[in-house]
């Protein structure tokens, strides 16, 4: 193997282990001793470690899954990586956070690391969606309408804010992609929405995803008596 080729595959597998550690799932398994997974959504995320745990907790796993995101791309870029190569590493990033090894492959829904992602990679393309976001929080308090948006605009505003760069048509791809990923990760977010059913910011998860998280660890723990 190519010394470049070594660099790559290092860059990617080190994208790959930095988004998939499990900073939410660590927080409030230190902090009260159970597994988030097994509570409220079910969800690894910021916003589920809010429910269970509180602001402070929640804040700090939505600052170390940001950094974690910006630290795989800043690495990748201080190797001189092309443009297509970071594009691979965004990707193995996302994909480590969404289905995190160690986790048996359950984790977050993209948005945070995805945010630092495009914080290493275009600062003010990702500023714009952290602006949007917030706005339509604010307005809503719903975290899913809010990840929804600013998912939904970020390839447009990355195609507008890389027009003419070498790095329009890679960025733009991962924007793409990353925009995909963060639908797919709401689908069921969305049907509440539609139903009325989603819960807004500081309000329990809905009983449906209560019922989830019981069944998980009904079956972890019967996983774990066998």
């Amino acid at each position: 193997m190519n010394p470049e080729a070594s660099w790559l595959l290092f860059c990617l597998v080190a994208a790959y282990g930095l988004g998939s550690i499990p900073s939410g799932w660590l927080t409030v398994k230190w902090l009260q001793g159970v597994d988030l997974r097994q509570q409220g959504s079910g969800s690894t995320g910021a916003t589920n470690v809010l429910r269970v745990a509180g602001r402070w907790p929640a804040l700090a796993v939505l600052l170390v899954d940001v950094g974690k995101g910006t630290v795989a791309i800043l690495l990748a870029k201080g190797l001189e990586a092309t443009a297509w190569q970071q594009l691979a590493v965004g990707l193995c990033a996302l994909a480590g956070h969404i289905w995190p090894l160690w986790l048996k492959f359950r984790g977050g829904k993209a948005v945070a690391t995805g945010l630092g992602i495009f914080l290493g990679l275009s600062p003010a393309v990702a500023l714009a969606c952290l602006g949007s976001f917030l706005v339509v929080l604010a307005s809503v308090r719903m975290v899913s309408v809010a990840s929804l948006t600013a998912g939904l605009l970020l390839p447009m505003l990355m195609a507008w804010g890389t027009m003419g760069s070498s790095t329009h048509l890679p960025y733009t791809l991962l924007a793409l992609m990353a925009m995909v990923l963060v639908v797919w990760r709401h689908r069921d977010n969305m049907k509440r929405i539609w139903t009325g059913q989603e819960p807004r910011l500081g309000q329990k998860a809905p009983q449906e995803l209560e019922e989830k998280a019981r069944e998980v660890r009904i079956s972890t723990e019967s996983g774990q008596r066998h």
